[in-house]
């Protein structure tokens, strides 16, 4: 793991170096019928081959990912988005190449006469200063769960300061891309990159804190197998499978 992507993926530790408070919201009600809260849309589903094969700097398999998640109705702003948040886990050059890639796509599939949908830009300004580690501090409490605090903090608190404010400010309150969509493409990201185990099943509480099931991260886990990587796909099960078998899960 990179520079910046180091201290920003430091969240991903809070199950072990960082205590948050047990207030994760309440499950929806379910039937016992498969529903679709057990699958993921077609488009979720295509975020997660972008995502990981960005982060591995796999640009050859990205083309066609890219190709096939913006025929299944990802926007142009959406996929630039992902990419965008990738530098936060992978680093700035791999970002940067897939960001490029992106815009070969784009330039080859407007020349065969697709109109891809631009998608849209965030509605709200991003805060700055003090507003801004405020929005970031409520988002990651949101996500995590809980307030975030613990040791590690303690030691290393600019750390704290930059999730606060960059990762959870600066790019979670940009509202052009859903928090769902924001957690598969980190789950893929992370799943793609060996020895961020702990952060990865970090990031499969988070996903489950906003909204996503452990139905569909499984199924997240098959897209893995099946369109990128086995290796990733194992990590990405087995982390779900330790997220699952905490305590905390079955609150």
């Amino acid at each position: 793991m990179t520079h910046l992507a180091l201290a920003l993926s430091l969240v991903a530790t809070l199950g072990l170096e960082a205590h948050a408070q047990e207030t994760k919201p309440m499950a929806p009600s379910r039937s016992t019928a498969p529903s679709a809260l057990d699958t993921l849309s077609a488009r979720q589903q295509a975020i997660v081959p972008i995502a990981a094969l960005a982060a591995a700097g796999d640009l050859t398999r990205l083309n066609p990912a890219l190709n096939q998640g913006l025929d299944a109705g990802l926007t142009i702003s959406d996929a630039r988005e992902i990419l965008v948040q990738l530098y936060a886990y992978a680093g700035f050059p791999r970002s940067l190449n897939a960001l490029g890639e992106l815009m070969k796509v784009l330039e080859a599939r407007k020349q065969r006469g697709i109109q891809d949908a631009p998608g849209r830009a965030p509605d709200r300004p991003i805060p700055q200063g003090d507003a801004l580690l405020a929005a970031g501090t409520a988002n990651q409490t949101r996500l995590a769960g809980g307030p975030v605090a613990g040791p590690l903090f303690d030691f290393a608190p600019v750390a704290n300061e930059y999730l606060r404010t960059h990762l959870f400010g600066d790019i979670f309150e940009r509202d052009n891309l859903d928090w769902q969509s924001r957690e598969l493409a980190t789950v893929g990201m992370l799943s793609a990159l060996p020895g961020a185990e702990p952060q990865l099943q970090s990031h499969m509480g988070i996903s489950m804190n906003i909204g996503l099931t452990a139905a569909q991260l499984r199924q997240l886990t098959q897209v893995l197998a099946t369109r990128v990587d086995e290796d990733m796909a194992r990590r990405a099960s087995e982390a779900l499978d330790r997220h699952l078998a905490t305590p905390a899960s079955r609150k």
